[in-house]
């Protein structure tokens, strides 16, 4: 078993929680800090898209129907955060060998967010999300080739966050004038489209985060990802049921175990759901030992710093723990 984070969290100081992530988790992973202005995930998001430009609106992003990223200000911004990480990142990771993982929004929680030029989600336009999610699906592989050549001793895990694919599935997802929905998408057409960005980093090494009730787990190991990051306490049966299945099939659990905000657990606190529902799951106690714990989702919402870090410490112990639970 072993440790990571989801990405995000707070303050505004990179540099710090670079440090941080290389010493605390088993996988250290590129910090998001969404306090930054252009330092959120689809900030990050939009700084990868080559061949589009995008343009911050009061509402969000938006494309602007223009090829050329030079047009968007916003975007150059958005850029330039990306590349100062990745600076501080080669700096401070300098000779580390073992996995590194890189987040990204997913193209289906994309395409539910920004808007067309015209004003309404790319989610409404069958060709167009089609169109962002192959230019997200090359930014993906140029980033992670500038990350190998930057670090040329590391394994790149890629981490794609879909928060909305959930609404996307049961046409959920408000139309720009808030009196209806998006037509709901059906389980082969999400996988097709994120098929499209998984096999644009590596299906071995690349994991699918949704923090849900019943995340379309399914839709995430049907389009090639190697791992499902969720978090457990909001996880339904149904959801249970189709997790046990992709564990068995080797597909990598990562388990959100340490709550985001609230009172600190106790090791064993924090390792005790996921235990309980293995055994009631009859799943085999060794495939315990594959799964990778992480916070419930990202830390952003944290009350400090401070309070991050003593979370991301307190992930080795959950590890301490179920693998005292593996072996009884």
């Amino acid at each position: 078993m072993t440790t990571t984070g989801l990405g995000s969290l707070p303050g505004e100081d990179v540099r710090e929680w670079m440090k941080v992530v290389l010493d605390a988790v088993d996988i250290p992973f590129l910090p998001e800090l969404p306090a930054r202005p252009y330092g959120d995930m689809l900030s990050r998001a939009v700084a990868v898209l080559g061949d589009l430009s995008a343009d911050l609106q009061p509402a969000g992003w938006r494309l602007t129907g223009g090829s050329d990223p030079r047009s968007s200000l916003d975007q150059r911004r958005a850029r330039s955060v990306l590349q100062e990480d990745l600076d501080v990142l080669e700096e401070l990771a300098d000779g580390y060998t073992g996995p590194l993982k890189l987040q990204l929004v997913g193209p289906w929680t994309l395409a539910a967010t920004v808007e067309l030029p015209r004003g309404d989600k790319v989610l409404a336009d069958h060709g167009a999300r089609r169109d962002l999610a192959d230019v997200l699906a090359h930014g993906l592989n140029d980033q992670v080739a500038e990350v190998r050549r930057r670090l040329p001793g590391v394994e790149v895990l890629v981490q794609l966050d879909e928060p909305a694919l959930p609404a996307v599935l049961a046409g959920a997802v408000p139309t720009a004038s808030g009196w209806s929905k998006h037509r709901s998408v059906d389980g082969p057409g999400a996988v097709e489209l994120l098929a499209r960005v998984v096999e644009a980093a590596d299906p071995a090494t690349t994991l699918v985060h949704c923090c849900a009730a019943r995340p379309p787990i399914e839709v995430f190991t049907k389009a090639g990802a190697g791992g499902v990051a969720v978090d457990v306490s909001l996880l339904t049966e149904p959801a249970w049921e189709q997790i046990a299945l992709a564990v068995e099939a080797k597909t990598t659990l990562y388990a959100g175990l340490v709550p985001t905000t609230g009172p600190i657990p106790d090791p064993e606190q924090a390792a005790a759901p996921l235990v309980r529902t293995w055994r009631n799951l009859g799943l085999d106690p060794e495939l315990l030992k594959q799964v990778v714990v992480t916070p419930a989702c990202g830390l952003a919402a944290s009350p400090s710093p401070s309070d991050a870090r003593a979370r991301l410490d307190l992930l080795r112990a959950v590890v301490d723990a179920l693998g005292e639970a593996a072996e009884a």
